[in-house]
């Protein structure tokens, strides 16, 4: 069982994880796919995603309606955590599977086969809706230059594709409101969250 707030690591530590992969955590009845660009170090450490504190997805997720609890997942996930995600429908996944201290180290050759994987994913598991957490990296994966933030006019797979801001804290132009909504609406487009 995680021990929020136990974790700590040294930046010499935290190097000792550059490359390492984490897990998709994928609910059995998967509606709602979040995706990410990459794993950074610290969620390589504790295996769980978006774990870094200052990162606002949970928050979101908490604000939003998509979860009834605040998760902690900086020492990794509780089971009763990671069971609550499953019972929601919801799911993480990344373009690139390599972690990294920074997004920026992805080539963009990385991103365009995560895309194709991705497609595969989503051919698999059938969610509802698949939301990509950063236009930049969406742009690139899917050679699409003109993207903009919300529903795209494609689906895949049926599934259908928004891409919604990076919640990570560097990310000064969203602030945690604005987020908490784009959450919201893409949970009411899954049907995790009642219209």
């Amino acid at each position: 069982m995680a021990d929020p707030g136990r974790a700590r690591f040294t930046r010499e530590q935290l190097q000792a994880f550059r490359d390492a992969r984490v897990p998709d955590l994928l609910a059995p009845d998967l509606k709602l796919l979040f995706v990410g660009i990459n794993p950074g170090l610290w969620t390589a450490a504790v295996q769980a995603h978006f774990a870094r504190r200052g990162n606002r997805f949970y928050p979101a997720l908490y604000r939003s309606g998509l979860t009834d609890r605040l998760i902690d997942a900086s020492s990794g996930y509780s089971p009763e955590d990671l069971q609550h995600l499953y019972d929601r429908g919801l799911g993480i996944s990344n373009l690139a599977h390599r972690a990294t201290a920074r997004a920026d180290e992805l080539t963009p050759d990385e991103l365009l086969e995560g895309a194709v994987q991705l497609r595969a994913l989503v051919a698999r598991k059938r969610p509802q809706v698949v939301a990509f957490l950063g236009i930049t990296a969406y742009r690139t994966a899917f050679a699409l230059p003109k993207a903009k933030v919300g529903r795209q006019p494609e689906p895949m797979h049926e599934a259908q594709v928004w891409v919604l801001p990076n919640p990570s804290g560097l990310n000064a132009n969203v602030q945690l409101p604005q987020l908490a909504e784009a959450f919201r609406e893409v949970g009411r487009a899954a049907g995790v969250i009642a219209a």
